[in-house]
């Protein structure tokens, strides 16, 4: 039986390693902590991007004023301006009010942008001067306001390749890269999953009143042998159901469900047998193609999604779809 209490005291939560490379980014962080320097976090979705910018934060000579976060993808230019930099009452349609921004709200403080490689050159251009002067003004108004925010940010997305691409402004990435912080997935740090696994057993069944002190042996193999695509963020839902789900005083291999053997195997199957063959063309490459397009509409087109349950490249299936159109 793995108990949990040899685990426990090797990690008080997640942003404390035995590995390498972490314990490379949190020397750096330590460093660059106590400054003002703009620091870029990079490093997969799910790998605790936006812990480490709280523990910037909660170490920073700024710690007694605000944190204030910001996730930038999947909005509109205006929405993202104005959640940012704020706007006037009737500035558009829903305006009812004067709402402050996140860059005001920030002032004195912390401000952490992430996901900024979904935003629009249009609103990065605004939040270059921004950044810049410490300058901005609410949508509906002409009156600049001044913030001192100390800029975090952070995507999973590679912004030196955006950049060549032109989808990103080269001049925001070197304003906001004063110091690169890369985040290492599960992957690369598995001498740290014993420990991380035991407190988040620890932390859900102090939640949900659960008395859980340790893991079959069979379970802990299981969850050791995971690849983690969804890093801490993945593993958090799994010992969550698992915990949820055991009846004992310790998890069993049967508590320890991961998504592809939740869904992949059955909706896989109920798609290949849905797939109409066309009596021109009942070619193999015809019944792939018309499977993938399957997949792709029934995750509602997430290529993530897509890819993860055909076990295929995000590349590959870019191809494929292309081929499809």
């Amino acid at each position: 039986m793995a108990k949990l209490d040899q685990y426990i005291n090797l990690q008080i939560d997640e942003l404390t390693s035995k590995s390498k490379k972490m314990l490379h980014c949190l020397a750096r962080a330590a460093k660059v902590a106590r400054t003002d320097i703009p620091v870029f976090i990079c490093g997969e979705t799910g790998t605790g991007k936006t812990l480490l910018a709280q523990a910037l934060h909660n170490s920073s000579l700024r710690k007694a004023n605000d944190f204030v976060s910001f996730n930038a993808s999947a909005l509109s230019e205006t929405l993202l301006e104005s959640h940012l930099f704020g706007h006037e009452k009737g500035a558009f349609t829903g305006a009812v009010s004067q709402v402050r921004g996140k860059f005001e709200l920030a002032d004195e403080g912390t401000l952490f942008l992430d996901e900024v490689a979904d935003m629009s050159l249009g609103a990065q251009a605004k939040i270059l001067r921004a950044i810049e002067y410490g300058e901005f003004t609410r949508l509906g108004s002409e009156k600049i306001l001044q913030s001192d925010a100390r800029i975090i940010s952070a995507t999973h997305k590679n912004l030196f390749e955006l950049c060549e691409e032109e989808k990103f402004r080269e001049d925001l990435l070197h304003r906001m890269n004063g110091l690169t912080l890369y985040v290492p997935s599960l992957r690369e740090r598995r001498e740290d999953l014993p420990a991380i696994i035991a407190n988040e057993v620890r932390r859900c069944a102090q939640s949900m009143n659960k008395d859980i002190h340790s893991l079959h042996p069979e379970a802990f193999d299981k969850l050791m042998a995971h690849r983690w695509p969804g890093n801490l963020r993945e593993l958090h839902r799994v010992i969550q159901v698992a915990v949820l789900f055991t009846d004992e005083d310790a998890i069993r291999e049967e508590d320890v469900e991961f998504d592809h053997q939740v869904h992949s195997t059955g909706i896989q199957t109920r798609l290949l047998t849905k797939i109409e063959l066309d009596e021109e063309d009942m070619s193999l490459d015809s019944a792939v193609l018309k499977h993938i397009g399957k997949v792709f509409d029934f995750t509602g087109n997430n290529k993530s999604k897509t890819a993860k349950l055909l076990g295929v490249s995000r590349s590959t299936l870019d191809r494929k779809l292309e081929e499809l159109k």
